[in-house]
């Protein structure tokens, strides 16, 4: 069989395998880039180096979504902090349960190693709570609740209306401050809200803090909060970054509502508003979903390209990587904080209404808002 001259493959092209073995003393970084080469470990490895070498950059800017519970497994704590206190999140979406149980501890209520294999009937009557092998104390979830309600209740005349979900997050952490300031680094939410880090849910009904806001409902103290506003909020972090001439990258940690919340701001950019943009520039997923059935749906980085979510020349800078995130998240983080300088936060919380401003002028004056306003559905016309 001939094969054409052009296209031939040189294998002295490709980068030689060469693992070097193990030895005392090495720190996770060396035993990444020593041994990881090929199948899952490969891609883990190039997933650290993509984020060190070009996603820790200072003019890129980093959304992360969080789903499973990865909160209760310690991951908040021992990998979203120091990633936040080093600047390398500027932005997340999380399931709210995870946000939820960034609560108990503040509270004064501790995880505890338990067994998957367990009689769950026999906890129901002990009041213990399982989360597969993570025992909590049913009391946790009274008091979390309770707390929610009192702070919601007693700053509902202050939000904004509408607010976002980021609002409601941003109080809770704040309030960890203040009643806990000692335990304040150990809080997901409270060191975001000191980092200016906004953290949105893309369900906020659909978990214990929005089923507290569904219970000021039913007391006649409605919180003013649309989630249609998040959805502008953080399309509009893509866009300024974008517009600044820098670049957006996203981490997606496990899949679900909050993955697509983050991938789906480029076809919000594109498809609904109309305005010029090719999507993400840098993609890294760690999942143990599979495509094949579903679980990964528009959000492997090449059917992402099929959506705009992610720039079609951006395609070598997108790796998703196949295990457990509560096992690979530490050895992740450990590469990039030995790997890559620490960075300032860029602070989006506070510059949110200016961000969405500048999404609105732009889709007014360039956008579909302007097309279909010129082809007369302003007025009605081609309507029904």
């Amino acid at each position: 069989m001939k094969c054409d001259k052009k296209n031939r493959l040189n294998l002295k092209d490709h980068v030689p395998l060469k693992p070097n073995p193990i030895r005392r003393g090495m720190t996770v970084d060396e035993v990444i880039e020593s041994s990881m080469f090929s199948f899952n470990a490969g891609t883990f490895r190039k997933a650290c180096e993509l984020f060190s070498k070009h996603m820790a950059k200072k003019d890129v800017r980093i959304g992360v979504s969080l789903a499973g519970a990865l909160v209760p497994a310690g991951i908040g704590r021992s990998c979203l902090i120091p990633l936040i206190k080093a600047g390398f999140v500027d932005w997340i979406v999380s399931t709210g349960a995870n946000l939820y149980h960034d609560l108990h501890h503040v509270l004064g209520y501790k995880f505890r190693e338990g067994q998957a294999a367990v009689d769950d009937g026999q906890l129901r009557e002990n009041g213990i709570i399982r989360i597969y092998d993570i025992f909590l104390d049913y009391e946790a979830l009274l008091d979390t609740d309770s707390f929610v309600r009192k702070t919601l209740l007693r700053e509902r005349a202050n939000f904004p209306d509408p607010c976002s979900s980021a609002d409601i997050h941003a109080l809770l952490g704040k309030e960890i401050i203040r009643i806990n300031p000692k335990l304040k680094d150990e809080s997901l939410l409270a060191v975001a809200y000191e980092a200016g880090v906004p953290i949105h849910t893309s369900s906020p009904a659909d978990s214990s803090i929005g089923m507290n806001v569904a219970a000021l409902m039913l007391e006649d103290a409605p919180i003013p909060m649309d989630t249609h506003k998040d959805i502008n909020e953080v399309t509009s972090y893509v866009y300024d970054i974008k517009k600044k001439g820098g670049k957006s990258a996203v981490l997606l940690l496990g899949g679900g509502s909050p993955k697509n919340f983050v991938l789906q701001t480029e076809p919000h950019i594109q498809e609904i508003l109309g305005l010029p943009e090719a999507g993400h520039d840098f993609f890294i997923q760690f999942t143990d979903a599979r495509p094949d059935t579903g679980g990964l749906s528009g959000a492997t980085p090449s059917e992402a390209v099929s959506w705009g979510k992610i720039d079609p020349t951006a395609l070598s800078k997108t790796i998703v990587s196949y295990g457990d995130c509560s096992f690979m998240l530490p050895f992740f983080v450990s590469y990039v904080m030995n790997k890559s300088k620490p960075r300032l936060c860029s602070r989006l919380f506070e510059k949110r209404n200016k961000l969405i401003q500048q999404l609105q002028q732009d889709y007014k004056e360039i956008g579909s808002y302007k097309k279909q306003a010129d082809q007369g559905y302003k007025s009605g016309r081609g309507s029904r």
